[in-house]
């Protein structure tokens, strides 16, 4: 069906027309198709666009098949790796882009004045949103009472050139060029256990003994789900799954009620100080990426968001996020030792009490 699909695409007549998009057939055109279309556009594959939309391919040739039939030209060429923008297409597709930077351009205008209600929209990881962004947006919605902000915690990539965020937190790095991108720092990975299950359990001292207990595993977008038994040199971890989750939050409060050990980032000592780090001998990083639109600097609002966020993961204040691994015993004798003047402080919700980690 797909390769119908396409062969319908191929074979459609392009337009003898200088001007292909006129008046008329604004009206006529869907605006999620002419979304797709850019992503297309973008991509130049249709199985790319697809993952990307998330949605399927022949979801995709059927919404470009609408498109051609609306604007009765053709779009694509189809080549052996996939398709390419006819002299038709590369002119809508410019069009496109045209009306994509209006509407920022347009937002700029309309959203200087901070004084007043507006809207900044972050995707972010499930974690990092609800136990590490979360509790200091308290400090950031005083400081900027005007400004809504829609968090949208979860581990699906959010595509910020289709508008669809202002502005990403993500654990995979962004692979396309036309969109700004920097790494904010590392999370580094490190087993832990409730106080309860190693009063049932005991904890394993070497990757040999981890096979006599039970492990809790975190299978969802942007998480490899090959590193548990890579990193535990197992060939398979089924036999010591306890409870398999896609949530973050739900991968958390299993380990915290002692279902079993599972993996967490080391910033859980400033929020979780009665878990145990459990020593045996693995860890891992994983990069933490921040991605906006080319234009979105261009939106006040928006762009003292990012400046914000940034400084959520700065590791001169948050050690946890730095380079190098520092173990999470260490990072809660820094925590506990720090004075209240210093950047350590955290929001008044996720301060630990000045007591020895896991204990």
């Amino acid at each position: 069906m797909v390769r119908a699909g396409m062969a319908k695409l191929s074979q459609r007549v392009a337009a003898k027309t200088e001007h292909p998009v006129g008046a008329a057939l604004l009206e006529r055109i869907s605006w999620d198709d002419l979304r797709d279309f850019v992503v297309v556009a973008r991509t130049l594959s249709f199985r790319k666009a697809a993952t990307a939309l998330r949605t399927s391919s022949s979801t995709i040739i059927r919404r470009m098949e609408r498109l051609e039939e609306t604007l009765r030209f053709r779009l694509f060429d189809r080549l052996p790796n996939g398709v390419g923008l006819t002299a038709e297409g590369r002119s809508v597709y410019a069009t496109a882009q045209a009306m994509e930077r209006a509407s920022h351009t347009l937002r700029a205008h309309l959203d200087q004045d901070l004084t007043t209600r507006g809207t900044v929209r972050c995707s972010i990881t499930e974690g990092l949103g609800t136990l590490w962004v979360l509790p200091h947006l308290v400090q950031y919605n005083r400081a900027h009472p005007s400004t809504i902000v829609e968090l949208r915690c979860s581990m699906d990539v959010a595509d910020v050139l289709r508008m669809e965020a202002d502005v990403a937190i993500q654990l995979t790095k962004p692979d396309r060029v036309d969109v700004k991108a920097a790494r904010l720092g590392r999370m580094h990975i490190y087993p832990f256990a409730a106080k309860s299950y190693a009063d049932t359990y005991g904890l394993p001292t070497n990757l040999e003994e981890i096979k006599r207990h039970r492990f809790i595993d975190q299978r969802a977008p942007q998480i490899d789900e090959n590193a548990a038994p890579r990193i535990l040199n197992m060939p398979s971890i089924e036999g010591i799954i306890a409870l398999r989750t896609n949530s973050s939050t739900a991968h958390f409060h299993a380990i915290e009620l002692g279902l079993g050990i599972g993996a967490l980032p080391t910033y859980a000592v400033a929020f979780a100080p009665e878990l145990i780090p459990v020593d045996f001998g693995v860890q891992y990083q994983v990069d933490v990426w921040i991605t906006y639109h080319p234009d979105a600097r261009s939106v006040r609002r928006v762009s003292s968001f990012i400046d914000w966020l940034r400084t959520l993961f700065d590791s001169n204040r948050y050690p946890w996020f730095s380079d190098e691994f520092i173990h999470p015993r260490e990072l809660a004798k820094l925590h506990a030792q720090a004075p209240k003047s210093t950047a350590f402080l955290l929001p008044a919700g996720m301060r630990a009490a000045k007591t020895e980690f896991g204990s």
